[in-house]
């Protein structure tokens, strides 16, 4: 497979040589400067090599009969099996000279890293000259390719791991003689220490990094990837198994974000950007180079430092005025998941907190011996809470609340007392918390979503915050599911995003429900709602979108490939709009929908905690789950199913899924469809009748409605031709819209805009400056008007929001008003 980069395109590059090397840990120590908007330390790889291994077949079936009771001992993830789409090998163009030894503080004098022009370094690097087969003992030299951009490389060196104190007795064999083996042999028994000894693990790690550098070794930096080799290192096997890397990031990095938060005070953090995390830290970012890591970040005292972690990191006074943070994790991850905040949050508590204060001083897993087999994994080693009998019955992980200080009214009073309750709903209904604690923060107001799931953090926009509790506690039950699906269990392919949104948006409504505790009639009500609503998105979603956008699985029978080196690139990884794309969310919470229906619910949550139980710790295929959900249904329930028909329907075909059309229509059987119904026709009279007044005997009278029932009703009053501004008016004070939750609010303001409800141009301007993580619709809609006045309020919005706007929101904003 050679597929070339086009460099106009919006294909994200994965250039990293995973089928060669993978990096098993990564120590982190870094300096936070605000003032210089520089985050600057330096980087430890622990690295294994391997010789490649016989590609599995698409489902993971097979992997499982071949490789039976291996479920606890010590494997390393299959390294030739990046879960991608198109793929090149790299092409040859570099010579001794592209290369730079740079010492510490050292600016290349080209000041570009020696990188190439920009047309040759979107293009890829070749692996044909120096990326050999770890088996092919050639005359060339190996070369360790990592994915990094907007970073400055300052140095990197190979580390003396055999100069640590008592590092012996991690030498299996004493008579080895060349230093270079000795060194790769002490990573290579480091890296495999069985899981009842990570502390142990982690010290060495910490100690290791420590070690002094013993060779500089040559590197070149160009758009997308970090290029390393050692002189005499012919295949991985010989390359170096511990580097260190000095860099610093640059202000403008896309990784992360240098803002204020509401409270006017500086703070960065990671905010889900299409790159990830390569211009936080070079890194191998496909799913398959599975890792842990630790880190040390030091910032200024009055910062609190959040991060992907399972400890409760307390600060360490190093000199006055400035602090240590250290987190670690012990579960292997995609590098893509690590995530930082640094800020002047506050952590928000309840008045009664006994019981969670008493539950967060314990933030370690239980000492070794409370590790047993509860059933088996399939997974690699690690710590597992599957494995642990007091973890597996832990409805309530301990968890803390942050906010910027002038959000800890609104945090209080809604998203405090959820978190409990949304916790123990996601347990009842699949089990076992896969990570041991939980930090919820409310990030800055130029958060370009409602929420972000990261391994024991989840970021919420303050749009959460308005209203009552219904948008807080959906999202934040949506980001609990991702627990689940998109962090303990990893979609192989990036491109098969519906694994982990599709998943998470049909959970929602199901632990959302029993977080309530509703009762069953009243559950299935406020679920056939939020599937009318969905079905309406969808609809739109599909007249409106390119029929490639809305493919699930739009590599076919290509998912999951990889080149020979493991490089490829994500289709339209790059592509702007896709961020505000909800095709992924909508058409797999529907086929996810339909399989429950078809199995009943008992029988498929049922079903799910087993799927969870097998495949969590690991990465999957769209066949892996299809092909075992077939397997446990009963044949009555079974009729035309199967995973070719499923693929055919639902995933690789554009538009409305066939089973989607042929269905009576969603929401039909609804009473609270039907109740809005009622109130729609009261308004379209309302809106028909002349301004003198009538007797107030016919007047209207209008039900108290649900958020969810207000959003269908906003949505069928905008298919009305005109409203008149008496109607609007009305219809604001009746509802008190403007103090609803953003989605409502978010459909108040586009009648606003329809409507040119001129007096509540404000609510509008207010929106799109306070709610960025929902607003850029609205700026379609203001410049579609072609009204001076409404593109103008456009125009000025954006102007007081541009500089701290996400990079794709600003861009797709920009590209509408310019």
């Amino acid at each position: 497979m050679d597929i070339k980069l086009d460099p106009s395109g919006d294909d994200l590059p994965l250039m990293a040589n995973t089928a060669h090397i993978l990096v098993k840990h990564y120590v982190l120590d870094l300096d936070v400067d605000f003032e210089s908007q520089i985050i600057e330390g330096t980087l430890v790889l622990f690295f294994e090599s391997g010789n490649r291994h016989r590609k599995k077949s698409s489902s993971t079936e097979e992997t499982r009969q071949s490789e039976p009771n291996e479920a606890c001992k010590v494997r390393t993830p299959e390294p030739c099996h990046v879960p991608l789409t198109n793929t090149r090998t790299f092409s040859s163009k570099m010579g001794y000279n592209d290369f730079a030894i740079c010492g510490k503080g050292e600016k290349d004098t080209s000041g570009k890293d020696s990188n190439h022009d920009n047309q040759e370094q979107a293009s890829g690097i070749s692996s044909s000259k120096y990326c050999c087969d770890t088996e092919n003992h050639g005359s060339e030299e190996f070369l360790l390719v990592l994915d990094c951009c907007d970073l400055s490389v300052l140095k990197v060196e190979e580390v003396d791991v055999a100069a640590v104190p008592d590092i012996e007795k991690f030498t299996r064999s004493p008579k080895l003689t060349v230093v270079s083996e000795l060194r790769n042999q002490i990573v290579h028994e480091l890296v495999t220490l069985p899981a009842d000894r990570w502390r142990e693990q982690l010290d060495c790690y910490a100690r290791c990094s420590q070690a002094p550098g013993c060779g500089e070794l040559l590197f070149n930096t160009d758009t997308w990837s970090l290029q390393i080799r050692k002189t005499g290192a012919q295949t991985a096997t010989d390359f170096p198994h511990a580097i260190r890397i000095q860099y610093r990031t640059k202000p403008q990095g896309r990784s992360v974000t240098w803002t204020s938060d509401q409270s006017d005070r500086p703070c960065v953090y990671t905010m889900g950007s299409p790159i990830n995390n390569r211009a936080l830290f070079p890194c191998q970012e496909p799913p398959v180079a599975m890792s842990t890591w630790q880190a040390t970040v030091r910032a200024a005292a009055s910062f609190i430092v959040l991060m992907s972690g399972e400890n409760s990191a307390k600060p360490t006074q190093l000199r006055e005025g400035c602090s240590s943070w250290h987190y670690y994790v012990t579960m292997p991850m995609p590098a893509s998941t690590f995530t930082i905040a640094v800020g002047s949050w506050t952590e928000m508590k309840p008045e009664t907190c006994l019981s969670n204060e008493l539950a967060a001083e314990r933030p370690f897993p239980p000492p070794e011996a409370d590790f047993r087999c509860v059933g088996t994994c399939g997974h690699v080693e690690y710590p597992c809470r599957f494995q642990n009998t007091s973890a597996t019955t832990q409805e309530i992980i301990p968890h803390r609340v942050f906010a910027p200080e002038g959000l800890r009214g609104a945090c209080q009073e809604i998203l405090l007392p959820l978190v409990s309750s949304c916790l123990s709903a996601a347990h009842s209904v699949l089990g076992t918390h896969p990570f041991s604690r939980l930090d919820v923060l409310i990030v800055p107001a130029n958060f370009p979503s409602l929420g972000m799931a990261s391994p024991h953090i989840v970021f919420l926009s303050q749009s959460a915050l308005t209203g009552s509790s219904h948008l807080c506690g959906t999202r934040l039950c949506h980001e609990i599911a991702h627990a689940w699906f998109g962090l303990a269990i990893g979609a192989r392919d990036w491109t098969e995003e519906w694994l982990s949104e599709g998943f998470a948006t049909h959970l929602e409504d199901v632990l959302w429900v029993k977080a309530q505790q509703l009762a069953p009639h009243e559950a299935q009500e406020q679920q056939k709602l939020r599937a009318c609503l969905r079905w309406r998105r969808l609809q739109d979603e599909v007249r409106n979108s390119a029929e490639e956008m809305q493919v699930l699985r739009p590599s076919k029978e290509k998912t999951g490939h990889v080149s020979d080196s493991g490089s490829s690139v994500i289709k339209h990884g790059l592509n702007p709009e896709k961020a505000f794309m909800q095709v992924h969310y909508l058409k797999g919470y529907f086929l996810l929908r339909f399989l429950a229906r078809r199995l009943g619910d008992e029988t498929y949550f049922s079903f799910l905690r087993k799927f969870v139980h097998t495949f969590h710790g690991q990465l999957i295929l769209s066949q892996d789950f299809l092909q075992m959900l077939l397997e446990n249904i009963p044949e009555e329930k079974r009729l035309d199913l199967s995973v070719e028909s499923i693929f055919q329907d639902w995933l690789e075909s554009s538009g409305l899924p066939q089973p989607l059309q042929t269905e009576p229509q969603v929401g039909a059987e609804c009473g609270l469809v039907r109740q809005v119904g009622a109130e729609v026709e009261k308004w379209i009279r309302v809106n028909r009748r002349p301004r003198k007044r009538k007797r107030r005997g016919t007047e209207e009278v209008f039900e108290k409605l649900l958020p969810d029932q207000l959003v269908l009703l906003l949505e069928h009053l905008l298919e009305q031709k005109t409203l008149n501004p008496r109607t609007l008016q009305r219809l604001e004070r009746t509802y008190n819209l403007t103090q609803q939750d953003a989605e409502v609010r978010h459909r108040w303001c586009e009648l606003i805009v329809k409507h040119k409800y001129t007096r509540a141009y404000k609510t509008v301007e207010k929106f799109l400056l306070e709610d960025q993580a929902m607003g850029v619709y609205l700026y379609g809609e203001l410049m579609l008007s072609e009204d001076a006045h409404r593109q103008q309020l456009a125009r000025s919005c954006f102007a007081l929001t541009r500089e701290l706007m996400d990079q794709s929101s600003a861009q797709v904003v920009a590209e509408m008003l310019f």
